[in-house]
């Protein structure tokens, strides 16, 4: 009887020590949480009385989504999303080329946006929006109202949101400055 109990012990105590063991080597293991998005307002658009609702990029638009495509080429994407406009479409294109991605199209809304985070966790994501979209997108993902609609004019914002063990920190690029060369 004190061998079995003897046994039963030392059986007991292995078995702890085992689990310990496996549950350290979970706690040591690395998670890959982080996350890197790039948030940009669509290029130029043709404008005038009688584009209609949904224009296409204008030469100077064509170049910027060129431009785009240059600035992030260091960035190694595994999403790149678009509104379904010519003008997201468009400025997304040589990105989501130079990645060989296909362009996911979203819908603006909030249930998009909160979701997003949880769906991309430990991924780098471009997001091509308008003026009125993107600083929302860029919020919700924030969790905080920190940025307002994007002027008419302005085309060269690139928010980028870095997500750190699910905290999330934006950083706002001006290259409004920019010009075709």
């Amino acid at each position: 009887m004190q061998k079995l109990l003897f046994s039963l012990f030392i059986l007991i105590i292995f078995s702890a020590c085992n689990n310990k063991s496996k549950t350290l080597a979970s706690a040591d293991a690395p998670r890959v949480t982080d996350a890197t998005y790039y948030f940009v307002r669509h290029a130029d658009k043709v404008r005038g009385p009688n584009v209609g609702d949904n224009p296409p990029l204008n030469a100077n638009g064509k170049a910027r989504a060129k431009f785009w495509a240059k600035q992030l080429k260091d960035v190694d994407f595994d999403a790149v999303y678009s509104t379904n406009f010519k003008r997201t479409r468009s400025t997304a294109l040589p990105t989501a080329k130079q990645n060989k991605l296909e362009i996911k199209i979203y819908e603006p809304s909030e249930d998009f946006y909160v979701n997003f985070k949880d769906n991309h966790v430990g991924k780098n994501v471009l997001v091509v929006g308008h003026s009125n979209t993107i600083p929302a997108f860029v919020n919700a993902v924030l969790g905080e109202q920190k940025y307002n609609e994007i002027d008419d004019s302005t085309f060269g914002n690139l928010y980028i949101v870095r997500v750190k063990d699910g905290v999330a920190e934006a950083e706002l690029k001006d290259f409004n400055s920019w010009s075709k060369q």
